[in-house]
């Protein structure tokens, strides 16, 4: 449908252009065509509403502020013009046309680049709310300011919306890191399916790691320039220059897991909140329903990419039943770099932990496996008391996030197979589902599948 609004919007503009031209007007008769064709557009937005596919979504809430500031500036013209009975000149018209068309373009980028996307039915027989805050870690100083402020994570919360009727420490808790440039809502359909379950899911956002997310100033913080530099040109550097940067990227984010984690379980134990919450769109006693309804001795972690990897270092934890890597290379288990080989911790991993590799990633363990090479992962899930690895094939990195079921178009720039999005997190979202029932509420034996 945004292709049917913008050929519409782009027909209007070029027969009023056309129409300018061929009839010779003045200003004063082109201002008021102006008027007239903006207040039409409008319309027709407003009109094109009805359809299916157009709303004032993200997708379109650019398209409709363009369309009230072109009505305010033909107003403006219109007032200037309304006297002036010199005739507007042919290459003005044309030039206002095109730029007029780039605006449009432009604005209505975002409904070409996002689909309308509502979200994955769910299995569970609960509704689904949720909540937020920022945690304030007054042990460390954020490295990327220079005014002295904490370290901030940002929480979300997604759990049964009748959760003032659970019982106290009924419910499990799962918490999700998000990969490079990622977000908290990368696995909203995950975190979704589980809340409907039964579940407290609380997606922890690291700021400077992630795309975008707020401070408590409501400062917008977007990624650092200089951590998306390093990870795009990791390719290019050596296997040591790559593990030292690792290293620091992992410190930061096991940090960031760890010490939600701690404030978590401790305001739970203690039903309260202390001065390390900072709450954003939700009162502290909302908090405190989701904290008294929360099992603190049922905790889940899971992760994409990056946030895959301190899932599976930060699982290592005795507190932790379960833990989930969504095609992240485990990087936190790197431990050491020696004579020009990676050194991974020989620990055995006694925390379950289930292991999702896109097609390409298992064929990179494979080769690893083959040629002798130390690959973390390998090690790991051989050392792993319980261990499960599945791959999906027909897939990329991408595949095991939300992204392709809301912009296609980032999805396949960034690593998108020719699997179809919608049943494959479908099948990753019910077999993360079993994992979780099975390892945090005891519910049957979990099986799985190698290959998808």
């Amino acid at each position: 449908m945004e292709k049917l609004l913008f050929v519409v919007l782009l027909i209007t503009e070029i027969v009023f252009a056309i129409r300018e031209i061929t009839l010779h007007v003045s200003k004063k008769e082109w201002a008021a065509g102006r008027g007239v064709v903006n207040v039409t557009e409008f319309v027709l937005f407003l009109l094109m509403l009805v359809l299916p596919g157009i709303d004032l979504s993200i997708r379109f809430k650019a398209l409709f502020f363009l369309l009230i500031v072109r009505l305010a500036v033909s107003g403006i013209a219109f007032s200037v013009f309304r006297k002036n009975e010199k005739r507007k000149k042919n290459v003005s018209i044309v030039l206002g046309t095109v730029f007029g068309i780039i605006l449009i373009a432009v604005s209505m980028l975002p409904a070409f680049i996002f689909k309308d996307y509502s979200g994955r039915p769910v299995s569970g027989p609960y509704s689904v709310a949720q909540s937020s805050a920022i945690l304030i870690d007054n042990s460390r100083m954020e490295a990327n300011e220079t005014d002295g402020s904490f370290r901030e994570v940002p929480v979300y919360f997604f759990y049964p919306e009748c959760i003032e009727d659970l019982d106290e420490g009924s419910l499990p808790l799962v918490m999700f890191s998000h990969g490079a440039f990622g977000y908290y809502e990368s696995n909203a359909s995950t975190y979704l399916e589980l809340a409907s379950n039964g579940y407290i899911v609380v997606s922890i956002e690291h700021p400077y790691h992630s795309l975008f997310t707020k401070d408590t100033n409501g400062k917008i913080i977007t990624v650092d320039p200089e951590f998306f530099n390093n990870a795009m040109d990791a390719g290019s550097r050596s296997e040591a220059e790559v593990y030292e940067l690792t290293s620091e990227w992992m410190d930061i984010r096991e940090a960031d897991m760890n010490f939600a984690l701690d404030t978590i379980i401790a305001s739970a134990k203690n039903a309260s909140i202390g001065e390390e919450w900072f709450l954003t769109d939700t009162s502290g006693e909302e908090i405190c329903k989701i904290l008294a309804a929360t099992d603190t001795d049922k905790i889940g972690l899971m992760g994409h990419s990056l946030g895959g990897a301190t899932a599976v270092t930060v699982g290592r934890r005795d507190d932790v039943s379960a833990v989930i890597d969504f095609d992240g290379t485990m990087l936190g288990e790197e431990v050491g770099f020696e004579n020009g080989e990676i050194i991974v911790n020989p620990e055995p991993y006694d925390t379950p932990i289930l292991c999702f590799d896109s097609a390409s990633h298992h064929a990179d363990r494979v080769e690893a496996e083959r040629i002798g090479y130390v690959y973390s992962n390998n090690v790991i899930m051989d050392n792993a008391m319980e261990g499960y690895s599945v791959y999906f094939e027909g897939t990329a990195h991408m595949n095991f996030t939300d992204l392709p079921l809301f912009s296609p178009v980032l999805a396949k720039n960034l690593g998108l197979g020719d699997r179809d999005p919608e049943e494959c997190i479908d099948k990753i979202n019910s077999i993360t589902l079993k994992f979780f029932d099975c390892y945090l509420k005891g519910i049957g034996e979990f099986e799985a599948d190698e290959k998808y």
